[in-house]
C-alpha cells in the first residue's frame, strides 16, 4: 500500500503541537497593553510599542487600545486567544511609570516601577552603525538571566521571604518565551538576546536591568577590508549600494589592504575588537552524494575514511558581537499580589506589617472568599428554582407549545437580576392569589343559590 501524502505547502506544521520534544503543550503568548490609552503620554506609548517588538513573534503586534477599555476586557479575551502573559504600562498621578507583569488567568502580578528607560530611536541615534529591523523578529529571542538568585537555601541567615520572591520572579520571567531544545532548535534561528541582570543594592531593593541586543557574527582574525571580498559577506550586503570596493584608482591590491597612514599595517579602526568572544563553528560545505558501491568502499578503507573526515571538518573561528536594539529599562519591584492586579498583597516594598496585621488580613480575605462563594451558590440555586417554578406554572396554564421559546428567554436572564428576586415572597404571593380567587368563586356560588331560591 502506498504511503499517504502529507501536505506541507498549505498545511504548515504547528510549533506548539503537543508531543513535540523539548516543548510544552502550547507556546506562551503575550499582550503588551498601555492602560489609560492617551493618558500615559507619547513617551510611554512609544515604550509600549518598542516592548512589543521585543516580545515578537508571539504577541499582539497590532493591538489597539481605547480609552474606554478596562482590564476586564483584556482578561476576558486572554483565554480564547491563548494569552499567558500580560504586560501593562501605566502612569500614576504623580508621574511614575509602572510595568505590571501578570500571568493569565489567575496571576500572580509583579509590579515594577520604571526608574529610567530609553527608547529604540534614542539608542539608534547614539550608535554609529545602528542595526535596522530585519528577520531577527521572526523568532523569539534568547533569554539570559543573571544574578537572580542571591541566597542559598541552606544558609542559616537566609531570608525566606526574599528567597520565595526570587524564585517567583525567576519562574515568571522564564515562562515569557518558549523553551529551547538543544536537539531541535537551530542556531540560525537565534538572532536576538534579551538580557535581564539583577543589580545588587545595599538597601536590599529588587532592581532589574533590561537590555535587548541583536546577535551578529564575523570571521575572527581577518581585517574588515579583506572580509569584503568574502562571498558570504557580500551576500549580506547585496541590498546595500557599493557592496564591492572601488579599486579603479589603485595600482596594486596591497594599496587597498594595507593602510599607508598606519606604517604598512591595517588601520586600527578596521580591526576586530579584542573583547569580542570567539567561537569555533563548522563551515557549511557542499558534498557529493556517494553511490552504494562507493559508500561500501569508503567504509572498508579506514585510511580514506580518516582523510574524508579531516577534509569535511572545516572549522573556523567567528567573533560574536552584540548590537543593542532597545528599549532599555531599569525596573524596581515594588509589589507582588495574587490574581491579575487584584487580590491579597503578598509583598510590598514600602509597607511592612506585623504578624498580627498579616493574620487579620488573611482572615479578612478568607471571609471575603467565603462570602463570594456563598453568593455564587445562592445565585445558582435561585436560577434553578426560578426555572422549575416557571415550568410548573406553564404546565398548569396549558402553555406547552410556547415552552421552547420561553426556555430560550430564561437562559438569557442575568444572575444578578435573579438574585434580587425573593423566591419565598413570590411563592406566598402566588398562594395568596389562589386563595383569593377561590373565596371569590364561593361567594358567587352562594349569590346564585340565593337568587334561585
Amino acid at each position: 500500500m502506498a504511503k499517504p501524502r502529507k501536505k506541507r505547502r498549505t498545511h504548515v506544521p504547528r510549533d506548539d503541537a503537543p508531543g513535540k520534544p523539548g516543548q510544552g503543550s502550547r507556546r506562551p503568548k503575550s499582550m503588551v497593553i498601555r492602560m489609560g490609552a492617551g493618558d500615559v503620554g507619547p513617551s510611554v506609548t512609544q515604550l509600549a510599542r518598542d516592548f512589543r517588538t521585543v516580545m515578537e513573534p508571539d504577541t499582539a503586534s497590532r493591538l489597539r487600545e481605547r480609552r474606554a477599555n478596562k482590564l476586564k476586557d483584556y482578561t476576558a479575551m486572554a483565554g480564547p486567544l491563548g494569552v499567558t502573559h500580560l504586560f501593562l504600562f501605566s502612569r500614576s498621578k504623580t508621574g511614575n511609570v509602572h510595568l505590571r507583569v501578570a500571568l493569565a488567568p489567575r496571576g500572580p502580578t509583579l509590579t515594577f516601577r520604571i526608574e529610567r528607560y530609553a527608547l529604540c530611536k534614542d539608542i539608534a541615534k547614539a550608535q554609529k552603525h545602528p542595526r535596522g529591523g530585519g528577520k531577527e523578529y521572526l523568532n523569539a529571542p534568547l533569554l539570559v538571566m543573571n544574578n537572580f538568585t542571591s541566597q542559598a537555601a541552606g544558609e542559616p541567615n537566609a531570608d525566606p521571604i526574599k528567597k520565595q520572591l526570587e524564585t517567583l520572579t525567576t519562574t515568571v520571567f522564564q515562562g515569557i518565551f518558549p523553551p529551547i531544545s538543544p536537539q531541535t532548535t537551530s542556531l540560525n534561528s537565534i538572532k536576538r538576546i534579551l538580557l535581564l541582570n539583577r543589580e545588587t543594592q545595599a538597601d536590599g531593593t529588587y532592581v532589574i536591568s533590561l537590555r535587548h541586543y541583536a546577535i551578529t557574527t564575523r570571521k575572527a582574525g581577518v581585517s574588515k577590508r579583506v572580509r569584503r571580498f568574502d562571498p558570504s559577506e557580500q551576500r549580506l550586503r547585496e541590498k546595500k549600494t557599493g557592496a564591492l570596493p572601488n579599486l579603479g584608482k589603485l595600482d596594486d591590491m596591497a594599496d587597498y589592504i594595507l593602510d599607508p597612514s598606519a606604517a604598512g599595517y591595517t588601520s586600527a579602526s578596521e580591526t576586530e575588537l579584542d573583547t569580542d568572544a570567539e567561537v569555533e563553528v563548522m563551515q557549511s560545505t557542499t558534498q557529493r552524494v556517494l553511490s552504494r558501491r562507493e559508500q561500501q568502499k569508503q567504509q572498508g578503507d579506514e585510511k580514506e575514511k580518516a582523510k574524508a573526515t579531516e577534509a569535511g571538518s572545516n572549522v573556523e573561528k567567528r567573533a560574536v558581537k552584540l548590537v543593542e536594539l532597545g528599549p532599555r529599562m531599569r525596573l524596581r519591584m515594588v509589589k507582588v499580589e495574587e490574581g491579575i492586579c487584584e487580590g491579597r498583597v503578598m509583598w510590598n516594598e514600602f509597607v511592612t506589617k506585623t504578624k498580627a496585621e498579616e493574620k487579620e488580613l488573611d482572615e479578612r480575605w478568607e471571609q471575603r472568599r467565603k462570602e463570594k462563594e456563598a453568593r455564587k451558590k445562592q445565585q445558582r440555586e435561585n436560577v434553578e428554582r426560578k426555572k422549575l417554578l416557571k415550568k410548573n406554572t406553564k404546565a398548569n396554564a396549558g402553555q406547552d407549545g410556547e415552552e421552547g421559546e420561553d426556555e430560550d428567554e430564561e437562559e438569557e436572564w442575568d444572575s444578578d437580576e435573579l438574585e434580587d428576586w425573593d423566591d419565598a415572597d413570590d411563592v406566598d404571593d402566588i398562594a395568596d392569589g389562589d386563595e383569593v380567587e377561590a373565596e371569590a368563586e364561593d361567594e358567587e356560588d352562594e349569590e346564585d343559590e340565593e337568587m334561585e331560591g
